[in-house]
């Protein structure tokens, strides 16, 4: 059963443009819900014994809770940006804590040893200095430089990436990183996670980009190869539930992200998929 602050916060459902007569069966942090579209066109969530939830539809995605959320859904205001493509890549389902699946997206140092020759490539593996902060009750990460093969698929060749990362709820996180065909604007894409248990979760990665060239199906199967490679990676890493004790893992200069966000984690006691203490 749900617990502690993360019952309050909104999360991804599904798709709204799958959505059709027939209502689609998920579950929500051990909860099983029905998502549908009512006479009207609009969507409709359900629990198990029928009880109507929260609904919100944002960003391609319809949004629900098992709890009542306190605020709006976070704003992203390049969703409103006139020019973007905006890009549902769909979803990815992984034996893991959806607590993980956010941080794994946090990671730089893993880019040129799980995406190589995509992301990243030997020799250049350091990560650079960079900057984390609390802003507004988000965590940022800014100032992260990485060099990358084909940063997106709109990319010519290899460059010198800038980053920015935001998580501005406990499983979703917005990244900000250099657009190729305009240097002068941020290519954002988003991992939307919904947590179906502890150690379970469907990923929802979505994506607005300045591409006017690239087929709609490649930028689809772009983002979906990078996200496959982390998931080997994210359902055999132990423990399945995201640490969040100091003292049961051994950060180093490259996680400070990760660092910022298991306190941020903790201090709001978002603990769905955490693990609080070493056993």
């Amino acid at each position: 059963m749900a617990q502690g602050a993360m019952l309050d916060e909104w999360y991804p459902v599904g798709l709204f443009s799958q959505l059709g007569d027939k209502a689609y069966k998920t579950a929500l942090m051990g909860e099983p819900i029905e998502v549908s579209l009512d006479d009207g066109g609009s969507a409709t969530v359900t629990s198990s014994d029928r009880r109507p939830l929260p609904v919100c539809v944002r960003y391609g995605h319809v949004w629900s809770s098992l709890g009542a959320p306190q605020k709006d859904l976070f704003s992203i205001p390049e969703a409103d940006q006139p020019g973007r493509r905006f890009v549902d890549v769909g979803v990815v389902r992984v034996r893991c804590s959806p607590l993980r699946a956010v941080e794994n997206f946090l990671d730089i140092a893993h880019f040129p040893f799980v995406h190589t020759d995509i992301l990243g490539a030997e020799p250049h593996t350091e990560v650079q200095n960079y900057k984390v902060e609390i802003r507004e009750d988000e965590v940022w990460a800014t100032q992260v430089k990485f060099y990358q093969p084909q940063a997106a698929k709109s990319a010519s060749g290899g460059i010198t990436t800038e980053y920015m990362y935001r998580v501005p709820a406990p499983t979703c996180s917005v990244l900000y990183k250099t657009c190729p065909p305009r240097p002068s604007e941020w290519d954002v894409i988003t991992l939307f996670v919904q947590p179906l248990a502890e150690d379970l979760c469907d990923v929802w990665p979505w994506m607005a980009l300045f591409d006017d060239v690239t087929p709609m199906t490649d930028l689809i199967h772009f983002q979906q190869t990078i996200f496959l490679q982390d998931r080997s990676i994210l359902e055999n890493q132990i423990p399945r539930l995201l640490p969040l004790d100091p003292g049961m893992e051994i950060p180093t200069r490259a996680d400070l992200t990760s660092v910022a966000y298991r306190r941020w984690l903790k201090r709001h006691n978002y603990t769905y998929g955490a693990q609080l203490v070493a056993q």
